[in-house]
């Protein structure tokens, strides 16, 4: 069984409007909100041993925040196929893992997040900025997943509950 973490990164700021979409930093409540759910990273014992990340840096922020308020050192890897993307695309990225990874979060964007959880657990939850959705999926091997593999949804957690 492998398990998979998906975070929408946190609240960005348009106060810069000549930045590009891919260059929004965090505002204020975004840079509050990471590194809290990287304390409840710790306090729930959610330990991912990769995070595949957007290159947006409202995604890097988040990352890096969320790892340095968890106090541990994943491997990290940044991916500009991750921005904007819908479910296919975070399936193929995971598709060419190595199966020695057991826990991967991946950190996203909004509605692709939203509707990778809905098709691969049958649930509809809500993902407002920050949130993380742990998923465990009934796979051996990343190469297994695919849009049709069914999950099931372990826990959900949204930094306005928390």
């Amino acid at each position: 069984m492998k398990t998979l973490f998906l975070l929408r990164h946190a609240k960005s700021s348009w106060k810069e409007s000549e930045l590009s979409d891919h260059d929004r930093p965090l505002n204020k409540r975004g840079k509050r909100d990471a590194p809290r759910m990287g304390e409840l990273m710790v306090k729930e014992e959610l330990y991912p041993d990769l995070i595949i990340s957007s290159s947006a840096k409202r995604a890097r922020m988040t990352t890096e925040l969320l790892v340095g308020a968890a106090g541990y050192d994943p491997e990290i890897v940044f991916e500009r196929d991750l921005y904007a993307a819908w479910p296919d695309a975070y399936i193929e990225t995971l598709n060419v893992l190595p199966d020695t990874y057991e826990r991967v979060m991946v950190v996203g964007h909004n509605p692709g997040l939203e509707e990778l959880l809905e098709t691969l657990t049958d649930e509809f939850e809500r993902m407002p900025t920050t949130a993380l959705a742990v998923v465990t999926l009934p796979i051996t091997s990343w190469r297994e997943l695919s849009l049709e593999t069914g999950g099931d949804l372990a826990g959900i957690y949204r930094p306005r509950e928390i």
